[in-house]
C-alpha cells in the first residue's frame, strides 16, 4: 500500500466521541497492522472540499495513494485487499465475510440506526413509532443471536465483518439494548477487548479530546 491516510473531524461534540465511523477504519488498520495517518477536516465549516471526497458531509474517507474512498464499509474492503486478517484469501471464506459485512451496514444497522437516534434523541414517550422501532431491532438481534450462539466470530476467524458487526451492536449496548441478547453482548465485549480495538478506541478520544 501506499502513504495511507484517515481523514476525520477535527472535533466532535462528547455524546459521539468513541462512535464516530473513523473508529472503524482505525480499528481496521491496526488488526492488520498497516501504517497510517490521521489528517482532519473541519466539523463546523465543511467545505465544497469535504464534499468531494465524502459527498454527504461525514466522515471518514480514505486517501492510499492517487485512491480516495469514502463509507467505512468500502474502506474496510479496500483495506482487506492487503490483509488476510480483515478479508481472507480463501474464496468460501471470503465471501462469508463479505456477506457478513453487508448484513452488518443493512439488515442490523437499518434497525439499530433509527432506534439509537429516537434515543439519542431523549424522547422516552411509548409511541407507536417507537415501539415500531423496538419491535424491529428486537427481531434483527433475535435473528442474530441466534447466528452467534457456539461461534466466537462470525466467520470462522476474527475479520472486517466482525469489526463492523461489533462497531453496530456497541451502539446498541450503549443504551442497553442488548440485555436479553447474551451471545450478542458477550460478542461485543469479545471484540472490544481486542488490543486493536483498544488502541483505535483510545486515539480516537485523545484526537477529539485534544481540540478542545
Amino acid at each position: 500500500m501506499s502513504d495511507v491516510v484517515l481523514t476525520t473531524f477535527d472535533w466532535v461534540p462528547k455524546t459521539p466521541r468513541g462512535y464516530v465511523r473513523d473508529l472503524r477504519v482505525r480499528w481496521a488498520l491496526e488488526e492488520a497492522e498497516l501504517p497510517y495517518r490521521v489528517e482532519v477536516t473541519p466539523f463546523g465549516d465543511r467545505t465544497a472540499e469535504h464534499f468531494l471526497h465524502q459527498p454527504f458531509g461525514q466522515v471518514p474517507w480514505l486517501t492510499d495513494g492517487d485512491i480516495v474512498i469514502f463509507e467505512s464499509g468500502a474502506i474496510l474492503l479496500h483495506l482487506g485487499a492487503s490483509s488476510d486478517a480483515l478479508l481472507p484469501g480463501d474464496p468460501q471464506r471470503r465471501n462469508e465475510v463479505i456477506q457478513w459485512s453487508f448484513a452488518a451496514l443493512n439488515s442490523l444497522e437499518m434497525a439499530s440506526l433509527p432506534w439509537s437516534l429516537f434515543l439519542f434523541s431523549g424522547d422516552t414517550e411509548e409511541t407507536p413509532g417507537k415501539q415500531l422501532l423496538d419491535k424491529f431491532l428486537a427481531a434483527r438481534l433475535g435473528h442474530l443471536e441466534a447466528a452467534l450462539v457456539g461461534r466466537e466470530w462470525l466467520a470462522e476467524t476474527f475479520s472486517m465483518a466482525d469489526i463492523l458487526t461489533a462497531d453496530v451492536l456497541r451502539l446498541v449496548d450503549r443504551f442497553d439494548g442488548l440485555a436479553q441478547h447474551p451471545a450478542c453482548r458477550d460478542y461485543v465485549a469479545r471484540a472490544t477487548a481486542r488490543p486493536a480495538f483498544l488502541k483505535a478506541h483510545s486515539d480516537q478520544i485523545a484526537h477529539f479530546a485534544a481540540a478542545d
